[in-house]
């Protein structure tokens, strides 16, 4: 080709790596900041997957491992089939289940406790760009959420998907304050469940 310039090639010297995914959110906000400061952008960190016939203890160790709180519960396409928190693996959720099913802990799956697909919601991520912090934290005090999903419409494959998570620990940590999410039951069968134990 002409008018190209030949860049230099250096022998590679030690122990070297590959860059992985990263994304730095800033260390301080406030509530009138940009909500994209507070999500975890998923085109730039990586989303932790689980299939749904991994154990719950398997779940929690790769959560453990990762340093993460939720994963996205995928089937071999790796559509979302649901998602599973460490409050779903460490709450009531598998006593319920171990008292109404008798399996004993150890073979509770995850796709037993798992919050599935269709029960899911998320915030669109047009409006995410015009909302600021404190819009997401009043979000997710109202709805009675550690978590949100962020689903953007304009992927590039032209199919939705899950762009981003916002959490109420992280956008705590960098508020310098706990953001706190009773959970708010949303429908009949909810608040009938809550009421009956």
């Amino acid at each position: 080709m002409t008018g190209a310039n030949l860049l230099p090639l250096y022998p590679l010297a030690g122990v070297v790596r590959c860059f992985e995914p990263g994304q730095e959110l800033p260390e301080h906000v406030s509530g009138d900041s940009p909500a994209v400061f507070v999500m975890t952008d998923l085109r730039q960190q990586v989303a932790y997957t689980i299939e749904p016939h991994a154990t719950i203890g398997e779940a929690l160790q790769h959560m453990k491992s990762a340093g993460v709180r939720l994963l996205f519960v995928v089937n071999g396409d790796k559509d979302i089939v649901g998602l599973i928190t460490t409050t779903d693996i460490l709450g009531e959720k598998p006593v319920r289940f171990h008292n109404e099913q008798r399996q004993r802990y150890e073979e509770i799956l995850v796709r037993d406790i798992m919050t599935p697909h269709s029960h899911l919601e998320a915030l669109d991520m047009n409006d995410v760009l015009r909302a600021s912090v404190r819009d997401i934290v009043a979000t997710l005090q109202a709805s009675g959420r550690r978590h949100a999903l962020v689903l953007d419409r304009a992927s590039a494959d032209g199919r939705p998907g899950i762009r981003g998570i916002f959490s109420a620990s992280q956008i705590g940590r960098q508020l310098g304050e706990a953001i706190d999410t009773t959970e708010v039951a949303t429908t009949f069968a909810e608040v009938e469940m809550a009421l009956n134990g």
